[in-house]
């Protein structure tokens, strides 16, 4: 019988029935390495906020919650149980870009309930606020602000859209510098990682829910898989809109200005646990497989990526990694590794990011691959 955990705070079932046949000294090293390669991050994240993202005054200045992190801490599932756990796992902290691939799991519960038609369908037929009207934005799907190919041009929140442009992430080179001027392309013909068009995502997904997205995730996703109550998403102190009559705060896909996603390693493994159970939680469907498989097809313009989830075409990210990894990747050392060739969920908090693919070494000699 396939094991989902009890809801929290019941104790988690230890993993001895899965360890039947592991390298449980691989194993070992692996969270060791996991625990004792700590980011290079400084533990005061406001430091790191206002100085890590390459960014001069006042592009720079943070506009929501930060506070400082904890050491590295993380997990590794195994047929949903628990077989390696080192650090803190309840501690709640920041995560950053991880966020991102929450707000695709928003999109996709918005698409399976009709809120969205065809994700080809140009946004500004269901979203009318003016970030997309003619003669630049209009052109703008669903499909774009999702593979990050959108090109979507605007001030949102105080913060342009340059600001992000000419990006060096995921290996990809940039041939200027960051948030210096590059012509833009028409939506949909270049991919660039921005954060302020994932947030006028998360703003057009709130326009479509008419309620706030944290509440929307909570009942549809956290709830149903038995997380804690210890979570939180934030935006911004001026990012607020009227939504009924009511005052409602559009949450950021990330913390790079501050705010994102607060949460601990096992609540991350919990939604971790539901994707790779296919969306379904026990007896329950949480999220529909076509919009997993919608999650996991690679963009033709940057195969690593694809709904908000960075992917492991042909192992080009992690090369210990089986092909059909899929991660939730965050700034500063955080990470969710969904594997469903070999059943393995494992989340990474506050570890090098040049120490993850030997982490996945390790858990992969201590499986026998």
């Amino acid at each position: 019988m396939t094991y989902f955990p009890a809801p929290h705070p019941a104790t988690w079932a230890p993993g001895a029935p899965n360890k039947a046949g592991l390298d449980l000294e691989a194993l070992a090293a692996a969270a060791r390495l996991a625990g004792e390669r700590e980011t290079p991050w400084g533990r005061d994240l406001a430091a790191m906020v206002t100085s890590d993202f390459a960014e001069r005054p006042p592009w720079n200045e943070t506009l929501g919650l930060v506070r400082p992190r904890g050491g590295p801490n993380g997990l590794v599932l195994r047929g949903g149980h628990i077989i390696a756990e080192w650090g803190d796992t309840t501690r709640v902290d920041m995560t950053f870009s991880v966020a991102k691939s929450y707000i695709s799991i928003l999109a996709g519960l918005a698409w399976d309930r009709g809120l969205i038609g065809d994700p080809h369908d140009k946004v500004c037929l269901t979203v009318d606020d003016g970030g997309f009207d003619p003669p630049r934005n209009d052109g703008i799907t669903w499909h774009h602000l999702l593979q990050q190919t959108s090109e979507w041009e605007g001030v949102l929140w105080d913060k342009p859209d340059l600001v992000d442009r000419n990006r060096a992430v995921g290996g990809r080179a940039s041939t200027a510098p960051k948030g210096t001027h590059r012509d833009l392309h028409p939506p949909g013909e270049y991919w660039e990682y921005n954060d302020v068009r994932v947030n006028r995502l998360s703003l057009a997904l709130l326009r479509l829910w008419r309620r706030p997205l944290p509440e929307v995730f909570r009942e549809l996703v956290m709830d149903p898989i038995g997380a804690s109550r210890d979570w939180e998403w934030h935006g911004y102190r001026n990012s607020y809109v009227e939504i009924d009559g009511r005052r409602v705060q559009s949450v950021s896909g990330g913390g790079h200005w501050g705010g994102g996603v607060f949460i601990n390693a096992r609540d991350q493994a919990r939604i971790g646990l539901m994707l790779l159970r296919r969306g379904v939680w026990g007896t329950r469907r949480i999220l529909s497989e076509a919009w997993l498989e919608r999650i996991l097809k690679p963009c033709p313009l940057y195969p690593n990526y694809g709904y908000l989830w960075w992917l492991n075409t042909e192992r080009a990210l992690y090369p210990s990694a089986s092909a059909r990894s899929y991660y939730a990747r965050g700034a500063g050392g955080n990470l969710t590794w969904i594997d469903p060739d070999n059943d393995i969920v494992a989340v990474l908090r506050w570890t090098d990011p040049a120490a993850m693919d030997g982490f996945m070494k390790q858990t992969m000699a201590a499986l026998g691959r």
